[in-house]
Parts: C-alpha cells; sequence; structure tokens
C-alpha cells in the first residue's frame, strides 16, 4: 500500500523541470515548488505527489438518497467522506472552503485506507461515498480503497471532469456515480465553472457504456441555466444519447460563494422544469434541495403504481420486487 508521507500520482509525465498532469483535460503544467488548478498535485523534485492522499476533511453517515442516488441501493446507509480539493471553480460552489483550499490551509485527519474501510465496517454498512469535494482528484486514494476492501461497494458523487485513462479505472471499481451536469451551455461552464461541457458529456456517455449505476444532477440557477430550451436540449440528449430509464434531478440553488446576488430557484421552476424532462419522455425526473410531497417519489412509468414515496432524504419502498414494479414487472433501472 501507499506510503502515507508521500504518495506518487498518478496519470502525469515530465516536462523539463516541470511536470504534466494527466488525470482531467484542465493538463495543468506544474513547475517544481507549485501545486496544479485542483490544490492537490504538488510538484517535487522527484514526482508529482498526490498531497491530498488520504487526508479527509469531511466524514459521516448518509442516507445513500443524500448523494443524488434515488435508484441504487434505495433505503440504505453509506459513510460520506471527502478531502479537499477541485479541478472546477463553480462561481456558486457551497463547499467552498474544502473545494478551494489545498491541504495545509484546512485541517485534515490522515486515514489510510484500512483505517477508513474499518470504519465503515463498525458502522455495519458496506458502502462508501466519496463526495464533499471532487472525488476525481482523490483518485489514487480511491483505488487503494478499492483494493483494499473489494467486497465494499463506493460511489462517487462528481462533476465529471476526468480524462479516459483513470476513469476507466474508477469504472472497474465504483458501482454508482452521481454525476453534475451544471448546464448544457458551453458558455455557461467556460464563464461560471472554468470547465467543458463537451468533456462532461463524453464522461456520462462513458460511464453508461461501462454498465456503471449513474444519475445525473442539474442545478437550476435562476436566469442562467434554466431557460426552457436549454433545459429540453439537455432532456432530449439523455433521452436519446443514453435512455429514457437514466434518473435526472432537478436541484435547487442556494446563493453561495461568488454568487450570493443570485435568488433562491423558485419552486415552480423546478416542478416546470421536471414537467418537461417527463414531457420529453423521461421516466423518472426529481426535484432535489427542497421538501416537496410527490415530487421526488418513483412511479412505475408503466402502469402508474407508486414504488418508492420520499420526502427530503427519506424513502420508503412500497411496490418493489428487486429493481422492477411488483405490480406489472417493468424495470425501474433500480440496483439494490
Amino acid at each position: 500500500m501507499a506510503n502515507t508521507e508521500r504518495v506518487e500520482a498518478r496519470y502525469y509525465r515530465r516536462n523539463g523541470d516541470a511536470y504534466i498532469c494527466e488525470l482531467c483535460q484542465q493538463k495543468c503544467y506544474i513547475r517544481k515548488g507549485e501545486f496544479g488548478y485542483c490544490g492537490t498535485r504538488r510538484a517535487d523534485d522527484d514526482i508529482l505527489a498526490s498531497n491530498s492522499y488520504g487526508k479527509i476533511s469531511s466524514l459521516s453517515v448518509d442516507p445513500i438518497e443524500r448523494m443524488n442516488l434515488y435508484h441504487y441501493k434505495p433505503h440504505s446507509k453509506c459513510l460520506s467522506v471527502g478531502s479537499v480539493g477541485c479541478n472546477m471553480n463553480c462561481r456558486y460552489c457551497k463547499n467552498y472552503p474544502i473545494a478551494k483550499l489545498t491541504i495545509g490551509k484546512k485541517r485534515a485527519t490522515f486515514k489510510g485506507p484500512e483505517e477508513l474501510v474499518q470504519m465503515c465496517r463498525d458502522e455495519d454498512m458496506d458502502t462508501i461515498s466519496f463526495t464533499y469535494n471532487e472525488p476525481a482528484v482523490w483518485f489514487e486514494y480511491i483505488m487503494d480503497v478499492a483494493a483494499t476492501a473489494p467486497d465494499l461497494d463506493l460511489v462517487l458523487m462528481t462533476n465529471g471532469l476526468i480524462n479516459d485513462g483513470p476513469l476507466r479505472e474508477l469504472c472497474e471499481v465504483v458501482k454508482a456515480m452521481s454525476i453534475d451536469v451544471k448546464s448544457f451551455s458551453d458558455g455557461f461552464y467556460r464563464d461560471v465553472c472554468e470547465g467543458d461541457l463537451s468533456d462532461v458529456l463524453t464522461t456520462v456517455r462513458n460511464v453508461y457504456d461501462r454498465r456503471v449505476h449513474i444519475e445525473l444532477n442539474y442545478l437550476v440557477i435562476p436566469g442562467m441555466n434554466d431557460s426552457d430550451q436549454e433545459i429540453s436540449d439537455f432532456c432530449e440528449w439523455v433521452r436519446d444519447e443514453l435512455s429514457e430509464d437514466v434518473p435526472v434531478h432537478f436541484s435547487r440553488f442556494h446563493p453561495d460563494y461568488e454568487m450570493r446576488d443570485i435568488p433562491l430557484t423558485p419552486i415552480d421552476s423546478l416542478l416546470h422544469c421536471r414537467d418537461i424532462g417527463m414531457d420529453r419522455g423521461l421516466s423518472f425526473v426529481y426535484v432535489g434541495n427542497t421538501l416537496l410531497d410527490d415530487a421526488d417519489d418513483t412511479v412505475c412509468p408503466e402502469c402508474g403504481e407508486l414504488n418508492i414515496r420520499r420526502l427530503g432524504y427519506s424513502a420508503h419502498l412500497i411496490a418493489l420486487d428487486g429493481g422492477s414494479c411488483s405490480r406489472c414487472g417493468r424495470s425501474l433501472n433500480i440496483r439494490r
């Protein structure tokens, strides 16, 4: 297992006295003594180091629904864990106190892979969720946790900005991914997130094609990514490029970080986005970050049976036969 003092990053190459990181599409050119864009890759004299390896800033026991995973092991618990750093810079980030800092500027506790696994077992759980900050920049640690306990289920809550080499490895050990599609506009990604829409959509396609369970999150920001055309284009892309049965979550925006002047998303706007998704043929469209009766229920698209009732992160299984509707037998794309 990795040296806990200093862990060499993977997916990089040397370039003279510097390094080029190849973990994600930011393609950072990192001079010795400096950090990459994400704040977790540090250029030492001899290696590019994964400076956040095993360093935990956040840890809790959560319902799996809190990961915006409604169709993966519903009504179960997971051990949620995060570190610091992110390879995007979303101006509205709610986790910016950890996402935009490097280790050393935020208190963190080291837990080796074996220790994290034991914590999960001590809580009598079988799922670890990597979340809070961007898990892709914790790639080496996640892979070591997977190697330590292949019997545990790993899930990611991610922005989808990762090159296909490391993504392919993650898809071999991760059971589910909750992926943010932050907008369906190139300009929004460039100006608000410092990312690229096409890179994220490529990740989404690849994860789906590799049969990892996937659910998509779309944070609805008033006046910025909520036009009927943009929402419609997004929903049609999901339907046509993936499947009508991929769950989509339209979540409520809360002012934060550098966008405190933008108001809360009106409830009617969220319900309107949900209606657009259903009208475009999506089977499972949900409303997040708010408490609304019926808006987060799973209903069989074939017979109309109520399969799972939800309010907030509380889920009640009502009419399920494995991952199918117990009334008509229609598959609900639910993994249990």
